[in-house]
């Protein structure tokens, strides 16, 4: 089995901004995104700049997600989406407004395609608009249970001197529903791209991507005062094998602010040696058998307004030379998630 491409669902009320980050998203240097839309009512998404970032786009058609008597349609799109010809970054899902998220959550779980992963699940909302349609009191929204990343976008509209309290009241209720996820405030959809997909190359290929290219372009002059904020990442190589239970640790309970962790790494697992590839997205965890010889070892830590010396000494604990024989409960742990994972 070859690297698994993540699957990001992206949802959010008619009218939050999906389609604005979506296109946002697309427009990341050197990223080859797969993109999948459903053909439930108008989404608005720009056919042409998908067109000029994936070889086959894909579409599901038949009605919102949520409505899918099973996950074949979902599924024939991943399947052809994560061949590897294609080489893809990532695959993100846009959702129509009616959508349940956690349904859709599940449908990627779960899903039948052997050559993908969870990649998380971005919920996007309206500032100006949240207490009137996804919010109206009482229990928190469940729509948040199955989140790992929420947008609170729009804040624009908000007026300055009600904006800090609103983003500070959504935050509250959206943690009542999730305690984990992960909420970040925008503005027309600018998230860092890097928060959410790792692109195989930082430049645009010769020839290549050109609409994506002045779709950013366009952008960025449009918005070009506005602030855009940054993913910040904390790099740390290994040494040498780790310990299977210091690794398990850090998977399990990752520092503050971090929103991915991925790396490959060399576990010593008492009577030899195994190479694994980890990714964490908010609190998913995936885990994935390499060859032990095969490319460098370390780990990556991304999110936003990172404690980085905090994070630096967390990673360097978990990645220390292992010099005695590990405790049989970490190798466990790992192979458990390795397990899931498949």
């Amino acid at each position: 089995m070859g690297v698994r491409v993540p699957v990001i669902a992206l949802t959010g009320y008619l009218g939050a901004g999906k389609t604005t980050v979506l296109n946002h998203l697309l427009q990341a240097p050197g990223a080859r995104l797969g993109v999948v839309v459903n053909d439930f009512g108008t989404i608005n998404v720009d056919a042409a700049l998908v067109t000029g970032q994936v070889d086959e786009p894909a579409s599901i058609a038949g009605g919102c997600l949520c409505c899918l008597p099973d996950t074949d349609g979902l599924d024939q799109a991943l399947e052809k989406l994560s061949r590897p010809r294609l080489r893809l970054d990532a695959v993100i899902v846009e959702a129509s407004g009616v959508a349940d998220p956690p349904h859709l959550a599940r449908l990627i779980r779960f899903s039948g395609v052997d050559r993908v992963r969870p990649g998380g699940l971005v919920d996007v909302i309206d500032a100006a608009a949240y207490f009137d349609t996804v919010d109206t009191g009482g229990l928190p929204p469940a729509r948040f249970a199955s989140a790992s990343l929420v947008l609170i976008n729009k804040t624009d509209r908000v007026p300055p001197a009600h904006r800090g309290e609103t983003v500070a009241r959504i935050t509250g209720r959206i943690r009542e529903s999730n305690p984990h996820a992960h909420v970040v405030d925008t503005t027309h959809g600018r998230i860092d791209p890097a928060l959410v997909f790792d692109a195989a190359s930082p430049h645009d290929p010769v020839d290549e991507l050109p609409l994506a290219a002045l779709a950013r372009h366009d952008h960025d002059r449009d918005h070009e005062d506005e602030p855009h904020p940054r993913a910040d990442a904390v790099t740390v190589p290994a040494a040498g094998p780790v310990d299977p239970g210091r690794l398990a640790d850090l998977l399990e309970d990752l520092p503050a602010d971090v929103y991915r962790l991925k790396g490959t790494l060399t576990v010593d697992i008492g009577r030899s040696l195994r190479g694994y590839v980890v990714n964490v997205v908010g609190r998913q965890i995936h885990v994935a058998v390499r060859p032990v010889t095969e490319g460098p070892s370390g780990l990556v830590a991304i999110g936003m307004q990172l404690d980085q010396s905090t994070v630096r000494a967390r990673l360097e604990a978990a990645l220390q030379p292992c010099v005695a024989r590990p405790a049989a409960d970490g190798a466990r742990r790992l192979a458990r998630y390795r397990r899931l994972s498949a």
